[in-house]
């Protein structure tokens, strides 16, 4: 609201513009806005010139209504004009000026005639860029449309000829904005904050332009390590490649059927059946009696001497697969090997006999004497037939010295679990040099196989027999099927020895290592053809199981197996421990700095401050306590401080590994990872040459007394009070429970004391007196004192021993001293001034906070060496520990198996050798049907 008088008021809408801003010139009244032209007619044309202005019936309310309420009166000499023209408000013009470039942009749009149209296109390329200058309008202006009506103030409006006169001219809209330019560079004075501003947005682009480049040179760095490590690593596997150019040739070659069907029986050999899912598979079982010559014949069939052999001993102490097959060249080889052997050469003979034996014992585990894990072997040569043999432990009768005590019937067990199958070959092998009656095996055959539709009978030792039997047509009858209750396929007979045969007691078909061997591979292509599509249909059964178990179970994982699961494992640790190297050095040094005082606080406040206190100047003082400090930092401290910063690595390295939440985070890995954890926290060794330094730092630093400034000085005296507080409040904890609850309790919780408590109550009530009485008393109670304390209380009928008395007491003074240093503590508040003096002329003496201050700037010197040396060395060579023990798992098949358990797990390791086994059956069976 604005109230002035009418000469104000004229020269208000006369002189928009003061005389003094560089521009003159009046507005007409024929130019002003009709609002403006109505307000200036109104004042001027006052009847009443001598009315006052301060009268409140005329109160006018204009657009200005935020100007002064009362002009201020000119000084004396000076006309009323000029003084209010120097008094008027710039802000004022400018909304004033606003306000008409306003009207006519309304003017023109209400015009809408080619003329205005084009003033108002001219007059908006005239118009300089305000957005930078709104905060110099005030907030009231903004406000303006809300307090005036747009609509009543259109209706006001004359009709569009009367506005088209009321257009100013464009000279005069030129000089107004000149005007305005010459106004608004008033605010040329931000333009150094800007400058300043800019200065400050440059500085921190050169901030990060150097850490850009910093990160530059770091990639680079590392770019250039990995093609280091990648060129080493082609290198090797180069020279990989040319050790094992013949099995990488091989892999090379298409594979021929029997092997294709072997690799089936080998992933067969590994797989735990489940499901009623069982390996149903053809194979040739050989079993027989221990020394009866299984090895023997096999040997014969394969055409070289490839078995360890011994003399009456066992040697076959598990199961040997040994796939035969035909081939240009006489060779051996293992399945996980890609050696090969030459059997046309003794020393690779016995380098076989040596590694077979070698594998055998290696899988018999401790305190056993066979094994059921199988060894697979195949055998390539001329003229030899494709089959699939397993050559089974010995049956034996008793079990002897040096054998374990179940080796008898493992053995039978692992013969059952390979004749049970329906569709093997049993090749029984008989000593012919014993009786018939001594005979284990054929029971055992018959018992397998009672029609005979699988069992071919093979006699060694043919010539034997002959010299040892006395009825000599005992042979015949047994390769003829009538001696023993056993059915079989066919019968044969192998001679080892030198002996005679007589004419007619054998056929000749009978007595041939070929037409052996011709005889079982055609019993065992026979079995596979008429079986293997059975069975692969069977196992195509067990995998729909599976999978569908998997999708009703765990419908959102993938099958992933153990192997597999092992390696998602390793990457979620790998990325924690590198977690453990981006811990910030104030998190370890506030860690390293609690820890250690806990450690080493009861030390400090039994050992070195309260036995100094109880002496009676300050010399005194001083002197105990840097003897007790030097002994503490030879001895104990470096060594605590060592096993504070042991422990601080493995908790954060633990709290890393529990806290460690990602998206894929699987319960499954816990065993795992609390395996890793474990084995590399015991491997890990804290560099020992680290104590020698750190002792030297912790003694220099205790050896400094100079306190530089106040804070530091209030900070020793607040870590001085948190300590005596918290030992405090230890202390009557422990007296409480020695006295039992007080009255309080007692009442309110139905409490009461004990004999023992009630005694330690009275003794407690005597000793306090004794304390007041004198309160500079020392630490200790001489034997009168004790004997005066014992009798007033037998006084009052309390039977109390002087040890009791002497322990109530310690505890008693311990609080005392602690009050009463607690109140020395805030009396050196103010005795920095008195410290930089070195207490002369004082009475005022603090150095038990100097003696804090000591402790205090070893522990923040303590922690920050520690951190150093964790950060720079420990918390990488427990990185390196992390990845060996990791590389020492993977190797490890049995520890993955332990750790990495559960029926989500066995279950996507049935699916995967399941599959496997499926898709390599279905190529054996078309291998099959093309050589048809």
């Amino acid at each position: 609201m604005l109230r002035v008088g009418s000469k104000a008021a004229c020269m208000a809408c006369r002189n928009l513009v003061s005389t003094n801003m560089g521009v003159r010139f009046r507005v007409p009244l024929q130019k002003l806005h009709p609002l403006s032209r109505a307000i200036h007619h109104r004042y001027s044309g006052n009847a009443n010139p001598q009315r006052p202005p301060h009268r409140t019936a005329a109160r006018y309310f204009t657009s200005m209504s935020r100007l002064p309420m009362r002009p201020p009166k000119p000084p004396p000499g000076s006309g009323g004009r000029g003084h209010q023209q120097q008094r008027s408000f710039w802000v004022a013009r400018l909304a004033a000026r606003l306000l008409k470039l306003r009207y006519i942009l309304l003017g023109s749009a209400v015009g809408g005639g080619y003329t205005a149209k084009k003033t108002y296109e001219e007059w908006k390329d005239m118009l300089p860029d305000f957005s930078e200058y709104n905060w110099v309008i005030p907030d009231f202006v903004w406000e303006l449309s809300e307090q005036i009506d747009l609509d009543k103030l259109a209706k006001a409006l004359p009709e569009v000829e009367e506005i088209a006169k009321l257009l100013p001219d464009l000279d005069k809209i030129g000089e107004n904005f000149t005007f305005l330019k010459s106004l608004l560079s008033s605010a040329c004075y931000q333009e150094k904050h800007f400058r300043a501003c800019d200065n400050v947005i440059s500085s921190d682009k050169e901030k990060v332009d150097q850490l850009q480049e910093e990160l530059l040179r770091t990639q680079l760095k590392y770019q250039r390590m990995l093609e280091r490590l990648e060129k080493e690593n082609k290198e090797l596997r180069k020279v990989v490649l040319q050790k094992d150019d013949k099995g990488i040739h091989q892999r090379k070659v298409k594979k021929s059927l029997i092997d294709l069907y072997s690799e089936v029986l080998d992933i067969l050999s590994d797989y735990d059946a489940n499901y009623n899912t069982q390996d149903h598979l053809p194979r040739v079982v050989v079993v027989g009696d221990q020394s009866a010559g299984k090895t023997s014949v096999l040997e014969m069939i394969a055409q070289a001497r490839i078995f360890p052999r011994g003399s009456g001993e066992m040697m076959t102490r598990s199961p040997v697969k040994v796939t035969l097959s035909e081939g240009p060249h006489h060779v051996a080889m293992f399945k996980d090997s890609g050696r090969e052997f030459d059997l046309t050469k003794e020393e690779d003979l016995a380098a076989l006999r040596h590694e077979i034996e070698l594998r055998m014992r290696k899988s018999v585990k401790e305190g056993q004497t066979v094994s059921c894990e199988t060894i697979s072997l195949s055998v390539k040569g001329p003229g030899i037939q494709r089959m699939v043999l397993v050559d089974l432990p010995g049956v034996i009768s008793t079990v002897t010295t040096g054998m374990a005590s179940d080796t008898k019937e493992t053995i039978f067990s692992i013969s059952k679990a390979y004749m049970q199958n329906p569709n093997a070959i049993i090749l029984c092998i008989q000593d012919g040099s014993v009786d018939a009656e001594r005979s284990i095996v054929t029971d055992l055959v018959s018992q397998m196989d009672p029609q005979g539709k699988r069992t071919i009978f093979v006699l060694t030792k043919v010539d034997l027999a002959e010299k040892n039997l006395a009825s000599p047509s005992r042979i015949q009858q047994i390769v003829e099927g009538k001696l023993f209750p056993m059915k079989a396929l066919g019968y044969f007979a192998v001679v080892t020895g030198k002996g005679t045969t007589e004419d007619g007691m054998l056929k000749a078909h009978q007595v041939t290592t070929k037409n052996l061997s011709l005889a079982v591979s055609d019993c065992f292509w026979k079995m596979v053809r008429e079986s293997v599509e059975q069975q692969a249909d069977v196992f195509k059964a067990s995998r729909f199981n599976l999978e569908t178990e998997w999708k009703n179970n765990y419908p959102r994982l993938r099958e992933l197996d153990r192997n597999e699961l092992f390696e998602k494992a390793k990457n979620e640790i790998l990325d924690e421990v590198i977690s453990l190297s981006q811990v910030t050095p104030q998190h370890w040094e506030a860690i390293l700095q609690k820890k250690l005082w806990e450690r080493v606080s009861t030390h400090v406040i039994e050992n070195i401050y309260l036995p100094a206190a109880q002496t009676m100047d300050s010399g005194t003082f001083n002197t105990t306590i840097d003897i007790k400090l030097k002994q503490w930092t030879d001895k104990q401290l470096p060594h605590k401080a060592l096993e504070v910063a042991w422990e601080t690595l493995q908790e954060e390295f633990a709290r890393f590994m529990a806290e460690y939440k990602g998206k894929d985070q699987d319960d499954i890995f816990d065993k795992l990872k609390e395996a890793v954890k474990d084995e590399s926290i015991k491997r890990h060794k804290w560099n020992e040459r680290a104590m020698d330094s750190l002792r030297v730092i912790q003694h220099n630093a205790l050896e400094d007394r100079s306190i530089t400034d106040k804070p530091q000085w209030d900070a020793a005296i607040q870590f001085m009070e948190e300590t005596l507080q918290s030992r405090l409040k230890d202390t009557e904890s422990v007296i409480r429970d020695m006295v039992g609850p007080d009255w309080k309790q007692r009442w309110l919780n139905w409490k009461n004391r004990t004999p023992d408590q009630h005694i330690r109550n009275e003794t407690k009530n005597e000793l306090e007196r004794l304390l007041k009485l004198h309160e500079d008393h020392t630490a200790y109670l001489a034997n009168d004192e004790v004997t005066t304390v014992r009798k007033n209380l037998e006084g009052r009928g309390v039977e109390v021993d002087p040890v009791l008395i002497k322990d109530t007491w310690h505890q008693l003074y311990r609080r005392h001293f602690l009050q009463k240093a607690l109140s020395h503590c805030n009396l050196c508040r103010r005795g920095f001034y008195y410290y930089q003096r070195h207490f002369v002329d004082s009475e005022l003496e603090c150095n038990d906070v100097v003696l804090f201050w000591r402790i205090q700037r070893m522990l923040v010197i303590t922690a920050n060496t520690l951190r150093q040396q964790l950060t720079n060395t420990e918390v990488r060579r427990l990185e390196k520990n992390v990845k060996e023990v990791l590389d020492d798992f993977g190797e490890d098949m049995e520890k993955k198996t332990h750790l990495i358990t559960g029926r989500r797990v066995q279950l996507a390791e049935d699916l995967k050798k399941v599959r496997e086994i499926q898709e390599k059956l279905e190529a054996f069976i078309e291998a099959l049907h093309k050589e048809k």
